[in-house]
């Protein structure tokens, strides 16, 4: 693990700063789910005055404690946990749907959103052999890039490999659950989600 001019790189923190630039004015309160160690919560946090962080690992919600940053953190399950329906006008996840069905979660995340709430989701799917491989193969040259410039950071959360659910099932299930979401294939191994709950 090296960190770089103080400040942590991988594939999942490369993608924050589209989950941060998605928040829309005058939020009040965000969710990140599949919280982690809680550095995207604590970003959040700089434009959002009510953060809730929620994941099952204990550990590394343990870590996420013991950052003086005014998040609230939970430790459970985001499916099954008794959040309000309707009360985030954020809800944000990196990295956390292939940890569960992930029509299970994005239903989920839609319940939770206010009308006119943005949800920001930055994920990973399964890559499809042969039609993926150029596009893979230029994700290593640039992410080797990246990395000799910026170090790696390793997180302290669990790891699902290979995700269950392929691009292009991904892309499918964005746009039967979420009308009108915008899905968008990344080069270092990501997809993004971003929708806007329609006011009622």
């Amino acid at each position: 693990m090296t960190v770089k001019n103080g400040k942590r790189w991988n594939h999942n923190i490369h993608y924050h700063p589209r989950i941060l630039r998605a928040v829309p004015d005058g939020a009040q309160r965000a969710l990140d789910v599949g919280c982690g160690e809680g550095m995207l919560a604590r970003g959040l946090r700089q434009a959002v005055p009510h953060v809730t962080g929620i994941d099952l690992d204990a550990p590394s919600i343990g870590q996420a404690r013991e950052h003086p940053d005014d998040v609230d953190y939970i430790l459970g399950d985001f499916l099954t946990h008794p959040f309000t329906p309707a009360s985030f006008d954020v809800v944000a996840s990196v990295a956390t749907l292939h940890h569960m069905d992930a029509a299970a979660g994005l239903a989920r995340m839609r319940e939770l959103l206010r009308p006119g709430g943005v949800l920001a989701v930055v994920g990973l799917a399964r890559s499809t052999m042969p039609n993926d491989l150029p596009r893979d193969l230029a994700g290593v040259v640039v992410g080797a890039l990246h990395r000799a410039m910026k170090g790696h950071w390793e997180h302290p959360s669990p790891t699902v490999w290979p995700p269950p659910v392929t691009y292009p099932q991904m892309r499918a299930l964005a746009a039967e659950i979420l009308p009108g979401s915008r899905y968008r294939r990344h080069l270092l191994w990501r997809y993004s989600i971003t929708w806007r709950r329609p006011q009622d």
